[in-house]
């Protein structure tokens, strides 16, 4: 039976995991790696690379190449390169067929089911972002989960005894603090609270801006206009908050940064965890409110956790260690891979999904989630009010119902405005939908009575349905978002994505067959020279020929729409000239083509 998977789709980093013999393994990519970079680069011959490759090149084509998609999920943002605009729902979507590729390539049969795993603060349009990604990727998305609620599952999973923990989640892109209760095979979120615009991307950048400030007071150049020189910084800025974390102090080295009329310039500098930490100090300062929301709204105080669980990359930084052990009075736990466990606990999911029986480490009971909705649900009311309708930390899935009424006398159509947030005010609030009602019954102000209802399902997203009761017929709502596709958007990305990857066999083979020519171009064209005062006249003619026809049958060849039949010209040529060159090349070189 084909297996379920678990993806966490990370704003650095993706990881993707699956259940073997009752444990979560993780499933390395066809690079031989346990993670892979959520990287995607279009190159000029029309390639698209997704992972470490793509991570590579960056720093030659950063025109071309998306890093951290995520954190545009669910916005009205867009990247165009070479005529062609992406939305993030499709960025995602390469990095999630590749994580599937990998996955098949290591299952040995076709994946078809995942858990994919998002930030617990993401709001509706962001989970509903994801969704659509994973189908786009030919994924069946069988639920959208909370990362803190994944590792808590990984680590629940041999730690079944009673207990509350925070999962303290500090990513490339994100942060995310939940307290969860664990027991008798059950995982409860009792609250949740972050900043989906907190993470190892921010360091990264405040360190490149130390780099570049430093620099600057030295050579009184600004390297953040030089598109190719602040690639390289921010390179270095990640590399150095890496080591930083073994080491007391780094060297930044950046030869020939940047080339001035006095010649080029070289960055070297020295960045001590001393004047790191004071770097970063805002950003742990934001993690810390979150931290004590997340207490206060689980009704606990820090004394009563169990544990602290680190999860993300950004959790490796001594500091960040030391200020949660500052907040919470309790030293954080290392005990699972902090870039792993959220991919883990999500296969671990999959397969309760697909009818596995996964039992927590105490319990005689199936494995049980329930979580939260990070955000109150509210509707714009009279004097531009945000009325909450679904109470942030409301266990998930669950049902909401509350009438309205008209505001004028005889209004046959009304506007409900759907926000999220906990802001008093609508406008301080994110819009998620708007909702039109018509086919109202004309009456006075204040009579008509409108049920709307709020279902949120168990991957955090929201539908809205609407009843006139004074007739009792439902009424047909129309949903206006800008970060939300359409099924027929949703179903174009998937084909085009399906195109994309019939055309990877293609490009291999064409590059094998275009490497193929020109060694056999290079070795003829070897054998014309050194043949050219003995060889017959003919022969040699023939030869040069053959050669500028396989040349031109390459040159044919169009590289962003690769079709087979393109193919066979080259074909073709490359047996006329094999033909053509065989006796020249063994009379030159002394062996055969």
């Amino acid at each position: 039976m084909a297996k379920a998977i678990g993806i966490d789709l990370g704003t650095t980093n993706s990881c993707v995991s699956v259940v073997e013999g009752g444990i979560p393994v993780i499933i390395p990519n066809n690079e031989g790696e346990r993670t892979t970079a959520s990287v995607v680069a279009f190159t000029a011959a029309g390639e698209i690379l997704v992972g470490s490759s793509a991570k590579r090149q960056y720093a030659v084509n950063p025109k071309g190449t998306v890093s951290s998609i995520k954190r545009h999920m669910g916005e009205d943002w867009s990247f165009s390169t070479d005529g062609k605009r992406y939305i993030p729902q499709e960025i995602s979507a390469m990095i999630l067929r590749k994580l599937k590729k990998d996955a098949e390539s290591y299952l040995g049969h076709p994946v078809t089911d995942a858990v994919i795993t998002v930030p617990a603060y993401f709001n509706d349009t962001q989970r509903q972002a994801t969704k659509d990604a994973g189908t786009i990727a030919g994924l069946n998305v069988l639920r959208i989960i909370n990362e803190p609620t994944s590792a808590a599952l990984a680590y629940g999973l041999n730690n079944g005894r009673s207990q509350k923990i925070m999962v303290y989640d500090f990513g490339g892109g994100t942060f995310d603090v939940s307290v969860i209760e664990i027991s008798d095979g059950t995982i409860e979120v009792l609250s949740t609270a972050g900043d989906n615009h907190l993470g190892g991307d921010d360091i990264d950048q405040k360190v490149a801006r130390w780099i570049g400030a430093q620099f600057q007071s030295q050579h009184h150049v600004d390297l953040s206009r030089d598109r190719a020189a602040w690639t390289r910084v921010l390179e270095a800025a990640e590399t150095a908050k890496k080591e930083l974390s073994s080491s007391g102090s780094v060297n930044i080295n950046l030869p020939f940064i940047t080339m001035t009329k006095e010649g080029p310039l070289h960055l070297d500098l020295n960045l001590s965890r001393s004047v790191f930490n004071e770097l970063i100090r805002e950003f742990l300062d934001r993690t810390a409110v979150s931290v004590q929301t997340a207490l206060r709204d689980a009704g606990i105080s820090a004394a009563e956790l169990g544990l602290v669980l680190l999860v993300g990359g950004s959790t490796r930084i001594p500091a960040v260690s030391e200020k949660v052990k500052a907040l919470t009075g309790i030293t954080p736990s290392k005990s699972i891979n902090p870039d792993e466990c959220v991919a883990m606990g999500a296969a671990v999911q999959a397969e309760t999904l697909e009818g596995g029986t996964m039992l927590m480490e105490g319990s005689e009971n199936q494995i049980l989630l329930l979580d939260v909705t990070p955000m109150g649900l509210s509707i714009e009311t009279l004097g531009g009010v945000a009325t909450t309708i679904v109470k942030r930390n409301t266990t998930i899935p669950v049902r909401y119902s509350q009438v309205f009424s008209t505001a004028a006398p005889f209004q046959t159509t009304v506007e409900i405005h759907v926000l999220q947030g906990d802001r008093p005010m609508a406008r301080d609030n994110k819009t998620i939908g708007k909702f039109r009602l018509s086919g109202i019954r004309p009456a006075p102000a204040g009579v008509p009575q409108i049920e709307v209802s709020f279902d949120i399902d168990v991957n955090g997203i929201l539908t809205v349905s609407a009843r006139d009761l004074g007739t009792g017929r439902q009424q047909s709502i129309t949903i206006t978002e800008d970060g939300r596709m359409s099924e027929a958007e949703i179903e174009r990305a998937r084909w085009e994505a399906e195109q994309y990857a019939s055309q990877d066999g293609i490009r291999k083979e064409y590059i094998q067959l275009r490497q193929d020519a020109e060694k056999l171009l290079a070795r003829a064209e070897r054998a014309l020279y050194a043949g050219k005062k003995t060889a017959d006249k003919g022969e040699l003619r023939q030869v040069k020929n053959d050669c500028a026809k396989l040349r031109k049958a390459l040159g044919k060849v169009r590289t962003r729409e690769l079709d087979p039949r393109d193919m066979e010209p080259v074909r073709e040529a490359m047996e006329e000239l094999k033909g053509s060159s065989e006796h020249l090349i063994e009379m030159t070189e002394g062996g055969t083509v």
